[in-house]
């Protein structure tokens, strides 16, 4: 039992901090209290967040923060500003080096709302909310009238914004939620994430994979079907669930030890790749180095949503995230193409040239550059219907199957489906003790 300790207990304000457990895991939990001046934020309030972000990092804990605030004390002037601006500070001086958790349990507003930007995790009960703008304000600008939930409520938050990766009923079941993220986390980035026992065995046929793909190659399937068969006892975490449906990405146990697993998803707009479903991976990707957790990377993808307003909004940027954040990840890293997987999407989605580990693929495999209609009216524009749909066919038998890939060294091996899990569990025992040298130098300059 690890004794609760409280800091900063003689400083008036709206911020209590102490050191405390979680799960039997050693934590930092900070609490705004929204019922002292609706939680407005004074200058020791900010310090005191402050605080607990550097303890954490001290103690190497992770941080939990309730938060409820409409903001900082407007009676304190730039000072509350301040006190705010020196919390941000604390946070980033965490990130990557301690999981932060924020649980949003009634009004985040302004400067607090931002603080959730920086937080590794965030969950919302259902009845909060959390902008940097209020109404009001948009009324004022706009014209709009919107109310705080449709502005700024956790639904609006885990469908449009990603903002929240949970949304739960009630501050209890967030407090147990919290728990579980912190099962497949670990307590520091210098620790690996808790392994579990595990009496799944390991060398479980799985069959239902393979069978949820349709018989069709243009069919549609939710990927969380081939997920569930693979992991232990079928459970997993799925965090964005509402946001970005094109991409899933969840946390899972294979032989008890925790994974991060990213999946397109062909149920949504195909399992195209998009700017929102972009920027939920990468993220993803980037949490789960930081902390340790293997990466296993399911594809199904025909490649890039094609649009003017997404290369407007910035597809080659957001693209481009999730690229970097696959390619400077250091932890074992396993891909395993279901079915499609064309293009540019291909690279993106941790290809063999872009350094995993292992490339699997399963017989449905189609690795190339386009699909064979895409080929044929691109390399044989004068054909007839009749001649374009013989190449179709001759490209599909000649292209479309995992063994070129596997010919050129693209793709490790090609596997049966009810012998996925084995080969999973194979593979991350046999890179369990993976290490990188990292070069010397400050970070990267990520394509934000």
């Amino acid at each position: 039992m690890i004794p609760t300790l409280p800091l900063r207990a003689g400083v008036p304000g709206a911020v209590s901090i102490r050191a405390d457990e979680m799960a039997g895991r050693p934590v930092i939990i900070a609490t705004i209290d929204a019922t002292l001046r609706r939680g407005a934020l004074s200058p020791e309030d900010g310090e005191t967040l402050a605080t607990a972000a550097r303890t954490a990092v001290r103690d190497r804990r992770p941080l939990v923060v309730y938060l409820a605030s409409s903001g900082a004390d407007v009676s304190e002037g730039i000072a509350a500003l301040h006190g705010w601006g020196v919390a941000a500070q604390g946070l980033v001086r965490c990130s990557g080096v301690v999981p932060t958790i924020f649980v949003v349990t009634g009004p985040a507003v302004s400067g607090p709302a931002l603080l959730l930007g920086l937080a590794d995790l965030v969950i919302m009960t259902a009845d909060s909310y959390a902008f940097v703008s209020g109404p009001h304000m948009v009324r004022e600008f706009t014209g709009v009238p919107i109310t705080k939930t449709n502005l700024g409520g956790a639904g609006a938050h885990a469908r449009s914004s990603g903002v929240a990766a949970l949304v739960v009923d009630s501050v209890d079941d967030a407090t147990a939620t919290v728990e579980d993220l912190l099962w497949y986390l670990p307590t520091n980035a210098d620790e690996e994430p808790p392994r579990a026992r595990c009496d799944d065995p390991i060398d479980r046929a799985t069959p239902e994979a393979g069978d949820a793909l349709p018989a069709t190659a243009t069919g549609s399937y939710d990927v969380r079907r081939v997920i569930t068969a693979l992991v232990d006892d079928g459970e997993h975490l799925e965090l964005h669930e509402r946001w970005a449906g094109n991409i899933v990405t969840t946390f899972a146990r294979v032989d008890g030890r925790p994974v991060g697993i990213v999946a397109n998803q062909p149920t949504t707009i195909a399992g195209t790749l998009d700017i929102a479903s972009s920027q939920k991976a990468a993220r993803f990707v980037t949490l789960c180095d930081a902390f340790n957790l293997p990466i296993l990377t399911l594809v199904d993808t025909p490649g890039f949503y094609p649009g003017k307003d997404l290369e407007w909004r910035g597809m080659i940027r957001h693209g481009a995230q999730l690229a970097f954040a696959y390619c400077r990840a250091t932890v074992p890293r396993v891909n395993l193409t279901l079915r499609k997987s064309y293009g540019g999407a291909y690279i993106v989605m941790d290809s063999k040239r872009i350094g995993n580990d292992l490339a699997l693929a399963w017989p449905t495999a189609e690795i190339a550059v386009m699909g064979a209609r895409g080929a044929a009216e691109i390399l044989h524009r004068t054909a007839t219907p009749d001649q374009r749909a013989e190449l179709e066919q001759a490209y599909e038998e000649r292209m479309l199957n995992p063994y070129v890939a596997a010919e050129r060294g693209f793709i490790d091996a090609v596997i049966d489906p009810a012998d996925t899990r084995r080969e999973i569990v194979a593979a991350l025992e046999a890179l369990s003790t993976k290490r990188e040298h990292l070069a010397a130098r400050g970070h990267g300059n990520t394509p934000l």
